[in-house]
């Protein structure tokens, strides 16, 4: 079946295009992109007033399979994807089991050829059973197409290990994804210390807690040259460090989620656990630094840190509910929201940071539309307004900080190597 989509405008900031064109699909291919086009015999989507994108890609997922199927699996989760407008995910390792061997990083890949509605790569973890005590099968779980290592969920805290597991990955040509945050000073908070948790006489997680990880952690990386890249990063002396440590040529990159640029910690004066993460939610003046370094280039994608709870789980006292939230359903229109509608940034930047970047850091194919090329593409309405209901979402955690939420934005057509997968809102697979 031949798809059209017509009169749409094409960003695809690889090729610097950004103009009002027909994009032609077949057999999984882009056999026209731009322009008219001359044969319309074939399925017509209307893209007018619309947004014509390669396909997005969050690099840090929680599908949660195996083993923890109540929250997540990977079914539920690639049609929340495909809903949110994404083409490929990253699935981090800290599932049960974990994925610390290649026999099970390939049951994962089986699984998503089962049931994956979306592309699923596989990150592996860095040490074994997330404990930082033993290397994981970095090696084989590399051969066997894991795309990068990262102990997500936990901080890899001795020093030494994480300078040895470094030196490994950079044998292998993978970068290793860190989720810094000192366990001595965070490990006992619920959300960000400051005025907000000092008012609630809640314990919090200090800001001075993921700046000594980064910190160390840069420091590592130019020691061994391994590239280490900073997963949802949430403070603002995080981002001056990695803005001087890439101007010193360190190999270094760093992510932020959406909506650690849409919520402060603010939101919690009610206790609601809809906005429990971590990193925590932080400040107004950490917000606005996340911005700040999207627009100069010292934070290189935008991810969801999609962590799904079984409701029961976060339908609980705050300080009794786990960290994550659902986020690949609401992350796009979160995005254009807050920074598109805003004039912070432009469409064709919001691409690179929501799909080139991330499938450059994977190392996959993507983040480019041109003729000839895989028909992986998300067609996007920047205007549709929209109220978030957890009860409608595809993923199987109803409990989300945007409920109730007005959102503007959203993506109303996802391709997959050809397939429509969804349109209009409605997942089709």
């Amino acid at each position: 079946m031949k798809l059209i989509i017509k009169n749409g405008i094409i960003v695809n900031p690889v090729k610097n295009q950004h103009e009002k064109g027909d994009v032609v699909i077949e057999n999984g291919k882009i056999t026209s992109l731009g322009g008219v086009a001359k044969d319309c015999d074939g399925d017509i989507f209307d893209a007018e007033g619309m947004f014509v994108t390669p396909g997005l890609i969050d690099m840090h997922v929680h599908l949660r399979e195996p083993g923890q199927e109540a929250k997540e699996d990977i079914s539920t989760g690639t049609r929340a994807a495909a809903a949110g407008g994404m083409t490929q995910v990253a699935t981090m390792a800290n599932t049960c089991p974990i994925i610390d061997k290649a026999s099970i990083l390939r049951d994962v890949l089986y699984r998503v050829k089962e049931d994956g509605v979306v592309k699923v790569h596989v990150i592996g973890a860095v040490s074994e059973k997330l404990e930082g005590k033993r290397l994981s099968e970095m090696g084989d779980m590399a051969l066997a197409g894991a795309v990068a290592f990262s102990d997500d969920g936990h901080y890899v805290d001795n020093a030494n290990f994480m300078r040895r597991a470094m030196e490994y990955a950079g044998q292998l040509g993978k970068m290793i994804i860190d989720h810094a945050e000192d366990i001595t000073m965070c490990e006992q908070g619920f959300m960000n210390e400051g005025d907000i948790s000092y008012a609630l006489g809640v314990t919090g997680r200090p800001a001075v807690g993921e700046n000594i990880a980064v910190a160390r952690d840069l420091l590592l990386s130019e020691m061994t040259g391994c590239h280490i890249h900073i997963a949802h990063i949430s403070s603002a002396k995080s981002v001056d460090m990695v803005r001087e440590a890439k101007r010193k040529g360190i190999s270094c990159t760093a992510e932020v989620t959406a909506q650690h640029l849409y919520f402060t910690d603010e939101y919690l004066k009610n206790y609601d656990s809809a906005f429990k993460m971590a990193p925590p939610l932080r400040t107004e003046e950490d917000r606005k630094a996340l911005i700040e370094g999207l627009k100069d280039g010292t934070i290189d994608a935008i991810m969801t840190d999609h962590a799904p709870h079984a409701n029961e789980e976060k339908d609980v006292p705050f300080t009794c509910a786990p960290n994550g939230i659902a986020g690949l359903e609401t992350s796009l229109a979160s995005t254009l929201t807050v920074l598109y509608h805003t004039g912070e940034m432009t469409m064709d930047r919001i691409v690179e940071v929501m799909s080139v970047n991330p499938a450059k850091l994977l190392g996959i194919s993507g983040g480019v539309l041109e003729e000839g090329g895989i028909a992986d593409v998300t067609v996007i309405d920047p205007n549709k307004e929209w109220v978030v209901h957890g009860k409608d979402l595809y993923t199987k955690a109803i409990f989300t900080p945007y409920e109730n939420i007005s959102l503007r934005g959203k993506a109303m057509l996802t391709v997959v190597d050809g397939q429509v997968v969804m349109r209009e809102g409605r997942v089709l697979v």
